[in-house]
């Protein structure tokens, strides 16, 4: 008969520093071109490198040191997207409450734009603690 599995052992948290390392790894994987079958995908990264290199945008370790403070939960997925002249982290985040919640941030200067999700298990929409 096998042994339950924790809750602790299900629970999909991974370190804080593995989880920000394995994001930013795939962020600049993103931003060298990997993945570019998409029609202007190049350029954009490119332009997306450039805007990192040049201070232009918030450096992704920094937007996710303060999602990781301000919204617990666990990152899905992260995308840095230029709409409208402007460069935005679109952060997807599963709140501890069962909410799937999409994070936008600008990536200038990494203010909040807004939170957009479903609600939770316990009715939360994934508001700050």
């Amino acid at each position: 008969m096998e042994k339950p599995i924790p809750d602790t052992a299900m629970s999909g948290r991974k370190s804080s520093r593995g989880l920000r390392a394995a994001l930013s790894a795939a962020l600049l994987l993103a931003l060298l071109g990997a993945g570019a079958g998409q029609a202007g995908d190049g350029h954009d990264h490119d332009r997306a490198r450039r805007a990192l290199e040049s201070g232009e945008i918030v450096p992704l370790r920094t937007i996710l040191e303060r999602v990781e403070r301000d919204y617990p939960g666990q990152i899905m997925e992260v995308e840095l997207e230029r709409e409208d002249a402007r460069w935005m982290y679109e952060i997807k985040l599963l709140r501890t409450g069962g909410a799937l919640v999409e994070i936008e941030i600008d990536a200038r200067d990494g203010k909040l734009l807004g939170i957009k999700g479903s609600k939770g298990k316990d009715g939360s929409r994934g508001a700050a603690r």
